[in-house]
């Protein structure tokens, strides 16, 4: 009997206390860490471009190598975290040690997207960037440390509380666990972005940053929290030393042994890391060789990573449709794992965790067939651009009298505050413009046009005129809206939409592009020369998905403004529906083989190596993503369905060598293999012990 005054009082009930539905009730708190320590990532990592570029000032090619820098960190630093945890501090202290750091590591960049922290004469725009661009640095390494750290140490952890016998609750386990990354990740993407555009500050008021960072490092605190509060209830696994350095001289001493016994005259062994017997011990080689035998299987999987972490360029419409993936894992992984599991045992087919794995390569394979037959229906649909030595041009009359302009073999007419039909493609070695009106000279352009851009002919006048050069060769990317203002008010102005603003918009010329998402945007126009009586703040027409207009600014017999709006570049008219097969497939792909691929590099790794070969996993994500790094730009296709074929071919590849490594592979028992080691350990401590006990107990068998 335990204490009378506890409700677990009997073995029994004891037991029942600590298991939930036969599941240990620890990993309770394991999973929830997990959903909150996902939120705080995502949440912060979907606003880091938008930080870099419009908080500390940054260029997108600084941006973006920042940003992909800090992403190939968190997939590096596992191999750290699982050092320290399976050699010297053991799985728990490791996390709860590394979660301290990276709730350290969110507050820092929190404190340091507060702009009233260095705008010391408080007009809006910190008077030391540098401040805030160290703190960001310091708080990007201290998350790279700690969720890397932890990364491979908490799904181990989570495998450690099960005992032997409950292989089907831990299979379902890594299924559960991959649910809680996928709906952390799908709610803090969603929600993060809604809190940067709220309005905070306390001399000048902006995008709220210090808000939208402050959330997930809250989130993360709390994450550290949960999985304090069930230290009591964890099964804790004791590391056994520096096994790395063990398992890094075993090898050398085995290579460098075979190397000096290559000759004939010597027998062959039945594996290479047997030349390592002379040394070392044989529950040390068996280890390495379980190791060994999942790591050299992981050989092709960066190269699936490369390509399957392109899905992100098959989100050519709205950007919601990154939330699609997220939001089938979470419906799909009990569907695959309650039902789909279960159908295919009752047909008797083996569908073993490797062949799990080489359907999820298939499956990802035909997403990316499914996105090129998608991309061709696209193509027919965009709008053509300039190439080469190619220009594009559109009138648009800002003026009160109809304009006529000649361009070389065709002229135009623009009544007042109306534009051409499209844009017009010339050529920009033979082209001249001429600008007429009713009773006026003739005006010649005079410009140095930008071969492969877009133009925009602003006329007000038969001799006044300005050419812009729009700065849109491609359509909107991820299903954005690209938006800009013309000033034919007169004075300048600025405008304010939905917290971004277009500073300085001067007489007769054109703003920058922004871009903005679906849905009606509010916009108000500041300027000193507009009454107080004007109405200053409007609405835009419904926005969809992918496309550009331009918003003219005029005056009113009132003298108030009044917008005009102009369509540069029309939405998309392909349906969303039709991606959601190559999203299906994609989410199966990664469902079958993610999940699969967690639960078997535990289930295959020697207990005193379980955050080793989990970060081994986690690694081939990164090296992954490093792939990416050093190809990106590099062979592109003129034609976008082309590249998906190519990388769905790749995939094809990259899946039939891996399913014919597999078909070689020996599944082993861990847990077997060293529970025999034990066994005939204390046999030979008994036989040291008392030389005469094992012939004594061999001739009473006998008698």
């Amino acid at each position: 009997m335990l204490d009378q005054g506890g409700a677990c009082f009997q073995p029994r009930l004891f037991s029942l206390c600590q298991s939930c539905f036969g599941y240990p009730l620890s990993i309770f708190f394991i999973v929830v860490n997990e959903f909150c320590e996902r939120f705080s990532y995502y949440g912060m990592r979907a606003l880091l471009i938008l930080y870099f570029q419009r908080f500390l000032g940054w260029n997108d090619n600084l941006g973006t190598a920042i940003y992909h820098t800090f992403v190939a960190l968190c997939y590096l630093t596992p191999i750290l975290g699982a050092l320290i945890a399976d050699s010297w501090l053991g799985k728990f202290k490791t996390i709860v040690s590394l979660s301290i750091v990276y709730t350290i590591g969110q507050v820092v960049i929190a404190v340091s997207s507060i702009n009233d922290l260095t705008d010391f004469n408080h007009d809006g725009t910190p008077n030391n960037i540098s401040v805030h661009v160290a703190l960001s640095m310091i708080g990007l390494v201290l998350i790279a440390l700690g969720t890397g750290g932890i990364k491979p140490c908490v799904s181990a952890f989570g495998g450690d509380q099960f005992e032997e016998g409950q292989e089907k609750q831990r299979n379902r386990f890594f299924s559960i666990f991959y649910l809680a990354i996928n709906a952390g990740s799908l709610l803090s993407t969603i929600i993060t972005p809604m809190l940067r555009v709220q309005v905070c500050g306390i001399h000048s008021k902006q995008a709220c940053y210090p808000l939208a960072f402050g959330v997930p490092a809250a989130l993360m605190a709390v994450s550290l929290i949960v999985f304090v509060i069930g230290s009591g209830m964890y099964k804790k696994v004791q590391p056994q030393g520096n096994i790395m350095s063990k398992v890094a001289r075993c090898i050398g001493f085995a290579i460098k042994n075979r190397i000096s016994h290559r000759s004939k005259k010597f027998p062959k062994r039945e594996h290479w890391l047997d030349w390592a017997s002379e040394k070392y011990d044989e529950r040390l080689i068996s280890q390495i060789k379980m190791v060994t035998r999942v790591m050299f299987l992981y050989i092709p999987l960066p190269m699936f990573w490369a390509l399957f972490d392109q899905q992100g360029i098959i989100e050519i419409q709205p950007d919601q449709m990154q939330t699609v993936n997220a939001i089938l894992i979470v419906i799909m992984v009990p569907i695959v794992d309650a039902v789909v599991y279960p159908l295919i045992a009752k047909c008797g087919l083996n569908f073993t965790s490797l062949k799990k794995m080489t359907v999820g390569m298939f499956l990802a394979s035909m997403a990316f067939v499914a996105a090129a037959i998608v991309q061709v229906d696209i193509d027919k649909t965009l709008p053509v651009f300039p190439k080469g030595n190619e220009v594009q041009i559109k009138v648009l009359n800002i003026g009160n009298n109809s304009m006529t302009v000649s361009f070389p073999g065709t002229t135009v007419t623009c009544d007042q505050m109306s534009q051409t039909n499209g844009f017009m493609t010339f050529n920009v070695d033979n082209l001249s413009i001429n600008i007429s009106s009713t009773g006026t000279p003739v005006t010649p352009v005079t410009h140095n046009f930008e071969s492969g851009h877009r133009h925009t002919l602003l006329v007000w006048a038969p001799s006044n005129y300005q050419v812009v050069k729009d700065g849109l060769n491609q359509k909107p990317e991820k299903g954005r809206n690209g938006i800009r203002f013309v000033n034919a008010f007169g004075e300048s102005f600025s405008v304010t939409m939905d917290g971004e603003v277009y500073n300085n918009v001067s007489g007769h010329n054109a703003s920058e592009y922004l871009f903005f998402s679906s849905g009606v945007k509010s916009f108000t126009i500041n300027s000193p020369e507009i009454s107080q009586q004007c109405e200053k703040q409007f609405k835009t027409s419904y926005l969809e998905f992918g496309s550009a207009f331009t918003y003219v600014i005029t005056r009113k017999s009132d003298g108030c403004p009044e917008p005009k709006i102009f369509e540069d570049i029309s939405p998309n008219t392909v349906s969303m529906a039709l991606q959601i097969p190559q999203y299906f497939l994609l989410t199966c792909g990664e469902v079958v083989f993610s999940i699969t691929g967690l639960e078997f590099s535990y289930s295959q790794a020697p207990s005193n190596m379980k955050s080793v070969l989990q970060a081994g996993w986690l690694l081939t994500v990164a090296v992954g993503n490093i792939i990416v790094l050093i190809v990106a730009g590099a062979g592109q296709f003129s034609e976008q369905w082309a590249e998906y074929v190519l990388f769905a071919a790749l995939l094809l590849v990259v899946c039939i060598i891996f399913a014919i490594m597999a078909r070689f592979y020996t599944y082993v028992n861990p847990a077997e293999i060293e529970a025999q080691f034990d066994e005939d350990d204390k046999e030979d401590d008994l036989e040291k012990s008392n030389p005469y006990a094992k012939l004594d107990f061999v001739s009473q068998t006998q008698m």
